[in-house]
């Protein structure tokens, strides 16, 4: 019995963190102006709409009540849990914004 509540713990500590990580996400593309779900869909067509994303939305603030959220921490963020290519994609709209700041 033991080893089951430790199995749920662990379970839940790392939807917890997964959620986390959808919250940096959405929350860095508010502070830049995309819509995390555009931006979700083009890195996996076809695939459902993301429900913890559309829960996590929900959390989110304006950028104006937001703090910076470095380009790399939602990279590395989105690389720890296997999301490389909505990484690939953020790191293309990074790109983007730096060269129309260039």
């Amino acid at each position: 019995m033991v080893y089951n509540e430790k199995e749920e713990q662990i379970i839940e500590r790392y939807r917890q963190d997964e959620k986390l990580m959808i919250l940096v996400y959405a929350q860095w593309c508010v502070n830049h102006d995309l819509d995390p779900e555009k931006l979700y869909e083009r890195a996996y067509p076809g695939q459902r709409k993301n429900e913890t994303l559309q829960e996590v939305l929900e959390r989110t603030v304006p950028k104006q009540e937001s703090e910076k959220i470095d380009d790399q921490t939602v990279i590395q963020a989105l690389q720890a849990f296997g999301n490389d290519d909505l990484a690939f994609a953020v790191q293309e709209q990074i790109d983007v914004r730096k060269r129309g700041y260039g």
